[in-house]
């Protein structure tokens, strides 16, 4: 018999017992033999490289490994804010969008572009997981990922979590993990959806997108708004302004302060620590002042009906002391004595392992422990009836003398560059450092210079110059000094 498709060929050749077959056959399992082998030995060689990668970081020291991951981010979102799809248009440098992408990690909230006016809404989105990786910490929400699948975390990745969230003596990063990524995502949940309101009665387009964005801004204290006058125009909004200043408050005062209220929720007893203490007696007296002065002294607030004035004037001093960096007034009438008034506040900044910036309000404490300590001719420091212990005594002298000396590196470097009043550019460089956002309006037009300087302030105040400062540096034991010797002080 002949095959329809063999031309002439008998169909004995494609028989399974045929010579042919069977060469074929044997070929092929050769091959397949040979692809193997190939395969395990890749398989075997990119599990060793990935192997030695994963070694050689966790032999990084954490501080460095901390700045690492926080330019990553970085990176990541300076490409990413650069696809075409991405934005809305040309005309975009990639210095603005490395601002943008410095800014948002930073969670400072300083744009040199128009963010709604700048990017579609993929790169709104992109802006805003920027923000939340960035207020969250560095290996949060991955190492919380991690948590969920394997139950535990490494050395490498406790080691790193304890040193990004600033935990004190006594806190479990485990638990303190789980407690941030649930308290976050409600809060912000909820904030989105008390804010909806106020957008829908404003006509804002997309009101739903408009919440969730400004939402996890406040909550994140980022600042980034999807107006390019920040919230001026909800100035006389109460519930708006109420809902901003709740979030931003909950994201500054931090997590240690939610950590204790859910532990004595918990257990139905109080249990707070001297650290949520210091945070919520500093806060309150913070902004109290604040505000009072500001409504007292401020000329634009004074024509202002009572109620919308100390409002406004609660608001844009909350906005400095939390970092969140939005606005209800123009920033750029403001009288010099209420600018140095923001500007003192903003340097003092929020606390600890929260989201916002600054010096932190427990280092700023721990200083004036000190000082009333030595006035008062007191060989211990306490504060609120404590003793504060030697070694944080030192990391806060260390933290005000590393960040006074970047601030005024900062303001020299953009007064060696820009041609704006001094003034300005002092307010900028402490928005930058505090990591607040709160500018007079020059950010826009800033030379290419002047720009990387703000985001290289902007990254020292995410990642915390005593961190900087450190990664300089290589740990050595100790050495005993030959003698004591007095210094006059």
């Amino acid at each position: 018999m002949v095959s329809r498709f063999g031309h002439g060929r008998p169909t004995a050749r494609f028989r399974a017992d045929s010579p042919v077959v069977a060469r074929e056959s044997r070929l092929v399992g050769t091959r397949w033999s040979s692809w193997s082998v190939r395969l395990r030995s890749l398989r075997h060689s990119v599990r060793g490289r990935v192997d030695a990668i994963v070694a050689r970081i966790a032999r990084i020291d954490t501080v460095r490994l901390l700045i690492v991951g926080y330019l990553s981010y970085v990176l990541a979102g300076w490409l990413a804010l650069a696809l075409p799809w991405s934005r809305q248009g040309e005309g975009v440098s990639l210095l603005d969008h490395l601002f943008i992408s410095a800014s948002a990690v930073s969670t400072t909230g300083l744009t040199s572009v128009s963010t709604s006016g700048t990017y579609s809404w993929f790169g709104e989105l992109v802006v805003l997981l920027l923000i939340q990786f960035g207020g969250l910490g560095y290996m949060t929400l991955s190492s919380f990922m991690v948590l969920a699948v394997s139950g535990g975390l490494t050395p490498l990745r406790d080691r790193v979590t304890r040193v990004t969230l600033a935990l004190p003596q006594g806190f479990e990063p485990v638990a303190f993990l789980r407690l941030i990524v649930r308290f976050t995502l409600a809060i912000e949940a909820i904030g989105a959806v008390l804010l909806y309101p106020s957008f829908v009665a404003s006509g804002a387009p997309d009101p739903i997108w408009q919440s969730i964005f400004h939402s996890v801004s406040a909550f994140c204290t980022a600042g980034f708004g999807l107006y390019d006058d920040s919230l001026e125009r909800f100035r006389s909004d109460l519930w708006l302004n109420s809902v901003v200043t709740v979030l931003s408050v909950s994201g500054a005062i931090g997590f240690i302060v939610m950590h204790d209220v859910s532990l004595s929720l918990r257990n139905r007893r109080p249990h707070v620590t001297l650290t949520s203490k210091v945070i919520l007696w500093s806060t309150f007296w913070i902004i109290a002042i604040g505000t009072l002065l500001f409504a007292t002294e401020e000329p634009t607030v004074r024509n202002l009906p009572l109620l919308e004035r100390w409002s406004a004037s609660l608001f844009q001093v909350m906005s400095a002391s939390t970092t969140v960096g939005f606005n209800t007034l123009p920033i750029g009438p403001l009288s010099s004595a209420s600018l140095y008034l923001l500007a003192l506040v903003m340097l003092i900044g929020a606390s600890p392992s929260g989201t916002g910036g600054g010096l932190k309000t427990t280092t700023f404490s721990a200083l004036w422990a000190e000082m009333t300590s030595v006035v008062r001719r007191r060989n211990v420091t306490t504060f609120l009836g404590k003793a504060i212990p030697e070694v944080r005594m030192r990391a806060a002298v260390a933290g005000m003398m590393l960040y006074a000396m970047t601030l005024a590196i900062g303001i020299y470097a953009l007064a060696l560059v820009e041609s704006s009043p001094l003034p300005d550019l002092m307010f900028e460089a402490a928005s930058a450092l505090g990591t607040v956002g709160l500018s007079r309006g020059i950010t826009a037009s800033l030379t290419p210079t002047g720009k990387c300087i703000l985001i290289a302030l902007m990254f020292v105040g995410r990642v915390g110059p005593v961190v900087i400062g450190m990664s300089f540096f290589v740990s050595r034991p100790e050495t005993t000094a030959e003698e004591t010797q007095d210094v006059a002080i």
